[in-house]
């Protein structure tokens, strides 16, 4: 990686406080971060990588908050979400080994490469039921690859529902059947945690609990256990993050436990209450909206009303299966339509408030707005160029209506991660993209053949 780099001459759509889009500007960007922006010229070191921008949109790379680790090799299985849910069950809990998380997060980490997500933040495993966090050596898998891959991403990482599991875990075409443990998901947690704190600024461990209603915490265990997490995210100074609130369970949990604060990143939050919303609005909890998802398929997460009162709501995409990608412009464009129908009004979300969910505001949930989500001089330069020159971008006017309503994810040209780049002319920078492919491949079938669904 050149340890200095100019670009020139592109749109740069900064995000920065005053939402500055420059016609035609530069980039300069040193030991990882940028250091000047300007609509003049740049002085730069003789030695430094020059990178030309000339019909390109420079903005920051796309934030992803709420997605699946191992979601990447279950994309076709089953005939409807049911049977994909039963099937990615089995996968998980009984066909994997450490082989399987490692293809699948370079498999992961390259379709966010190419559609420029320079963060995401993912749950490991399948939802609150599937998590692989009886030992530490999947999630180990998984991030060794995520570094190596140079994304940036917050790994949420968990106990199961407390109901009997018995994991299976391979070596070679062996296997030994593990009864899964509270206890020992937590002290996993605790451990990862320690081990990943300050190793690499672009990888974070979160703390992830699955979503109990006022029923359930009526449960000792229950209860017992939300409140261990809890004390554990804030120990380790970790995100919380919970996947599916809805209907009065952000306020049940707030009475019995009192589990939000400005640190909390609630998925879904659809077909919400009066007193979820006010403790949304208290606590300073933020909102990972999905509205490619299928629990936005059988209830609303009111995006554009919490917006309106203060609350930071950010964009996910739940990816990458049943039936949806790590494509956030793809969520971008379904933001806006899934709210405009509802309103019957096509001026809800426009076009720079749902740029701003993407990058910014993405930030901002991942407590990391003063890091990443726009282009600043001091800031860690996550960035994107977007190819404009192509019909469906054409006339090159409005760029931030073009970017937010028109482009995709196969636009995208070069992705930058902390001064690396990864992806420059739809080509990886340090990786073989037909070997990962192959890789995955090969991780798929072995899988399909443990779980017998070959």
């Amino acid at each position: 990686m050149s340890k200095v780099l100019l670009i020139e001459n592109g749109v740069v759509i900064t995000m920065d406080p005053e939402r500055r889009v420059l016609e035609k500007a530069h980039l300069l960007i040193e030991d990882g971060r940028i250091s000047v922006i300007s609509d003049g010229g740049i002085a730069a070191p003789a030695d430094a990588e020059r990178m030309d921008a000339t019909g390109m949109v420079v903005m920051p790379g796309l934030i992803d908050t709420h997605a699946h680790a191992g979601h990447t090799l279950t994309k076709g299985l089953g005939n409807g979400s049911e049977q994909w849910m039963e099937a990615t069950g089995r996968v998980y809990a009984q066909a994997t080994d450490t082989e399987f998380w490692a293809a699948e997060a370079a498999l992961s980490a390259l379709e966010r490469i190419k559609c420029g997500t320079t963060t995401a933040a993912l749950l490991f495993g399948g939802g609150p039921d599937i998590m692989r966090t009886e030992a530490p050596e999947a999630a180990r898998a998984h991030l060794a690859t995520i570094l190596d891959m140079g994304v940036r991403e917050v790994l949420a990482i968990g106990p199961n529902r407390p109901q009997p599991h018995v994991y299976r875990t391979y070596t070679g075409d062996a296997f030994v059947e593990t009864p899964v443990s509270t206890e020992a998901q937590l002290a996993v947690c605790a451990e990862l945690a320690e081990e990943w704190a300050k190793r690499d600024d672009r990888i974070r461990i979160a703390m992830s609990l699955p979503v109990f209603d006022a029923g359930e915490l009526q449960n000792q265990t229950v209860y017992n256990l939300s409140r261990q997490l809890r004390d554990l995210a804030r120990e380790k100074s970790t995100l919380l993050v919970q996947d599916g609130h809805r209907s009065g369970s952000i306020a049940a949990n707030a009475a019995a436990l009192e589990l939000f604060d400005e640190r909390s990143l609630l998925a879904h939050c659809i077909d919400l209450t009066e007193e979820d919303i006010a403790v949304l609005k208290q606590s300073g909890a933020k909102v990972a909206h999905n509205p490619s998802a299928l629990m936005s398929v059988s209830g609303r997460c009111p995006a554009p009303e919490l917006i309106e009162q203060g609350i930071t709501v950010s964009l996910g995409t739940d990816a990458a299966a049943p039936d949806r990608s790590f494509d956030m412009f793809r969520n971008m464009f379904q933001a806006h339509r899934y709210h405009a129908r509802h309103f019957r009004d096509d001026r809800v979300l426009p076009p720079m408030q749902v740029l701003e969910m993407a990058t910014i505001e993405g930030a901002r949930a991942l407590s990391m707005e003063h890091e990443i989500g726009s282009l600043e001089p001091g800031k860690r330069a996550d960035i994107i160029l977007v190819n404009m020159r192509q019909p469906h971008l054409w006339p090159p006017v409005h760029p931030v209506q073009r970017i937010a309503r028109f482009a995709n994810g196969a636009d995208v040209d070069t992705t930058i991660v902390g001064g690396r780049v990864l992806m420059r002319s739809r080509k990886l920078v340090d990786h073989d993209e037909d070997a990962i492919l192959d890789r995955a491949g090969r991780a798929f079938r072995t899988m399909m053949g443990r779980a017998q669904l070959a």
